[in-house]
């Protein structure tokens, strides 16, 4: 039987802080992408599972929510995956841009690979 969603935080390249609600036996990071002034794209670590292993198997249902109030960002991210084979999950957002010229794409990307516990 899966657990229950755990909490985290992260902060991205600009300063905005996100709050992170996460299967802690599937999700083993966020990577937050966004552009950069120059155009290309920098990629971070947003948060990452502070378990090293999982304690079960996850559920065949997992949700994760990033949510960030100061960018207007709320998402929550269900995966049905019954043959547990799913790696991997981005999500774009289109947020305001913050030097308030337009909007701008931010990428998240859920990575799945915490291994069994022993």
């Amino acid at each position: 039987m899966a657990r229950h969603n755990r909490n985290g935080t992260g902060t991205d390249q600009r300063g905005f802080e996100y709050q992170i609600s996460y299967q802690p036996d599937w999700l083993r990071q966020v990577k937050v992408s966004r552009p950069l002034p120059n155009g290309r794209r920098s990629t971070m670590i947003l948060f990452r599972n502070p378990l090293e292993a999982r304690e079960r198997p996850p559920g065949r249902k997992v949700r994760t929510r990033i949510r960030c109030p100061e960018q207007k960002v709320d998402v929550e991210v269900a995966v049905k995956d019954g043959r547990r084979g799913v790696a991997r999950v981005s999500v774009a957002c289109t947020v305001d841009s913050p030097d308030g010229d337009g909007s701008e794409e931010v990428v998240f990307t859920l990575v799945d690979a915490l291994p069994p516990g022993s």
